[in-house]
């Protein structure tokens, strides 16, 4: 099993606001980020991966830190590229992936034509509810895990 890394976190007290870097963050199940404007509903967390960023900086020519994204987590070594219904685990709290981040007009106010250059493939990265409650830290270990129904699955599979 592949194994990633959460390189950062951010909490965005505000609308627009500002993205404020954290060592450290609180989730609540089915709430989102303890402190972070956005809560509830199916956009509790948003993702970006650092494999990702670093190509689209190089493909549009910017040197923008990754929390020009806007997003909340920044992590390494997972793809998060067609991961709508899978599950990443950081630490010991899950994130059932809902769908993917479409970059906004704010990316053409980081750095012209950043929107464009992150609209195929995921670009824009993932969102998406949390699962447990729990608290995170950078560096904690990120990974793909079996939902429940995947596991039964196997287990029928496996036992026929």
């Amino acid at each position: 099993m592949t194994t990633g890394k959460l390189e950062a976190i951010w909490l965005k007290r505000a609308r627009r606001g500002v993205m404020d870097r954290q060592q450290r963050a609180t989730l609540k199940t089915n709430r989102g980020l303890v402190g972070n404007t956005d809560q509830g509903g199916k956009r509790q967390v948003s993702l970006i991966d650092q494999a990702t960023w670093e190509r689209l900086m190089q493909e549009t020519g910017a040197t923008l830190e990754p929390s020009a994204r806007r997003a909340n987590l920044l992590v390494s070594g997972v793809d998060l590229a067609e991961s709508r219904g899978k599950i990443l685990q950081i630490g010991a709290v899950r994130i059932s992936i809902y769908g993917e981040t479409k970059p906004c007009e704010r990316m053409d106010e980081a750095h012209p034509g950043l929107q464009a250059a992150m609209r195929p493939n995921w670009g824009g990265g993932a969102f998406g509810q949390v699962l447990d409650d729990g608290e995170i830290v950078i560096g904690d270990t990120v990974q793909w895990v079996a939902s429940e129904s995947q596991k039964e699955m196997a287990h029928e599979i496996a036992t026929q």
